[in-house]
């Protein structure tokens, strides 16, 4: 894949260098032929005066004309092929530059969307695994009970309920990426979210016993409500999941100056400086140790990718902050 792009860069610099070579060569004809009538248009006026001023008094007869012409011609070609081959030289260099420059982000796109075909891949082959290997084993167990059977089934059903998420959750960043929800934005009481997200997150915190501490005044907020509402599931899961038993998970909510402010702060571990520039990227999990059995939309790392979108499409800001020990607060902020 290098070598097709290495070819791409001097394919495009042959271009670049031919349309630049093209037009200085066209106006550097016309230059040389303008040039060239106007030395001798004044050559021959020069030697007509000669002839009817100095002629009759027997004075050396100057250099022909033609030879004249001739000489000051050669000269100037010799000028123009000169500036030609400087502009050749200098054209093929910043084309070859400009050609890398031009090409890079085509690039990275192709080698991001290579990783995420690989990443997409291993996540769908983990649970097509699993399932197999579970199938193979209950089939191959004589003995196996009718409680064993429904054991399995129902791990394989947990399985495919993780497949479909991650398939979900890949539909509906290709639906943010290409803006398809912007259309649909409508005024939102920002209070009823928080609300939907907090029933929605309800049994994974009362499974670790989590309290989720929420304050927010009734105001509205103009988007897309299905994944706002996403938005704030995807931040309290992770808060959720990352905190430690029997602790609190707060959510507070303000405005000011057009914005809507939403922070969502955890008592977790936190995340460490060199995990933090990394956290939207898809697939990026800071710890791979992460248990997926918990249900959690961000157990394949895909998580703060959505959230950055849907922020990102409500031309919102999302920040994140944390340090190990000290638990992570999310910051979102939207315009009202």
């Amino acid at each position: 894949m290098q070598a097709m792009f290495r070819s791409a860069v001097f394919k495009l610099t042959a271009i670049y260098v031919t349309i630049v070579m093209s037009i200085c060569v066209t106006f550097s004809g016309i230059l040389y032929h303008l040039a060239v009538t106007e030395l001798q248009t004044g050559i021959y006026n020069q030697y007509s005066r000669w002839l009817d001023a100095y002629a009759p008094f027997g004075l050396r007869t100057p250099s022909s004309p033609d030879r004249e012409l001739s000489s000051r011609a050669k000269h100037i070609f010799s000028q123009l092929v000169y500036l030609n081959l400087a502009v050749l030289i200098l054209t093929t260099i910043a084309s070859y530059v400009l050609a890398k420059r031009t090409l890079r982000p085509i690039e990275a796109a192709h080698d991001q969307q290579k990783r995420f075909t690989a990443d997409v891949s291993h996540e769908l082959r983990t649970p097509l695994t699993a399932i197999k290997m579970e199938s193979e084993v209950t089939l191959l167990d004589k003995k196996a009970s009718a409680r064993d059977l429904q054991a399995s089934l129902r791990s394989n059903l947990e399985e495919v309920a993780h497949m479909e998420t991650l398939i979900n959750n890949l539909l509906l960043l290709s639906s943010l990426e290409a803006n398809k929800l912007r259309t649909e934005f409508t005024r939102l009481d920002l209070q009823e979210l928080i609300l939907d997200a907090k029933r929605a997150v309800s049994r994974l915190a009362a499974h670790k016993h989590i309290t989720i501490d929420h304050s927010s005044p009734q105001f509205q907020v103009r988007g897309d409500k299905s994944t706002l509402t996403q938005l704030l599931i995807i931040l309290l899961e992770n808060a959720i999941k990352y905190s430690p038993d029997n602790s609190t998970v707060v959510v507070r909510a303000s405005r000011g100056r057009g914005r809507a402010v939403i922070d969502i702060h955890d008592k977790g571990r936190g995340i460490s400086a060199d995990a933090l520039p990394h956290i939207f990227d898809r697939f990026y999990r800071a710890d791979d140790s992460r248990d997926r059995k918990e249900g959690s939309a961000s157990g394949f790392g895909l998580g703060l990718s959505l959230a950055k979108l849907i922020v990102d499409l409500h031309d919102g800001e999302i920040i994140i902050s944390s340090s190990p020990g000290s638990g992570t607060r999310a910051r979102i902020i939207l315009p009202q």
